[in-house]
């Protein structure tokens, strides 16, 4: 049987079981006897019932290629978490240490800290900044 006429006997399988109460005792009758003469023709190397549920833990299909798959997809997404990881560490490690030196910077600065504060302190920081360019040329 192809994929086509499996899917068809899965639909008409559900078809049925939806309105198995509303079917008359006739069509059932019917319907029990062509299943029986269905199973009489059937090949003898084909599967009588329906296949068994596998175990939970199976180690064979724990080797199965579908286990590679998954490890092949989940391997990649891994790296990229490490890595995000790794690069978001460093970059907090490089911001800590220049604000480290940003504060040793201003402790050791022979200014008290309010004129940081200052807002006078700030036009005098940007007159300084203009008249420097004016010194080099």
């Amino acid at each position: 049987m192809n994929t086509d006429d499996i899917n068809l006997a899965y639909k008409i399988r559900h078809a049925l079981n939806e309105n198995l109460d509303s079917l008359p005792a006739s069509t059932t009758d019917r319907l029990a006897a062509a299943r029986a003469l269905a199973l009489s023709r059937k090949k003898a190397d084909a599967p009588a019932t329906r296949q068994e549920k596998r175990p939970l833990f199976d180690l064979g299909s724990l080797f199965s290629r579908q286990w590679v798959a998954r490890v092949a997809v989940a391997a990649p997404l891994l790296a990229m978490v490490i890595g995000l990881a790794g690069v978001y560490q460093v970059q907090r490690e490089q911001r800590v240490a220049e604000l480290a030196d940003l504060d040793a910077a201003v402790l050791s600065d022979d200014l008290p800290l309010t004129a940081y504060t200052d807002h006078g302190f700030n036009a005098y920081l940007a007159q300084q900044q203009q008249q420097v360019p004016q010194r080099t040329q």
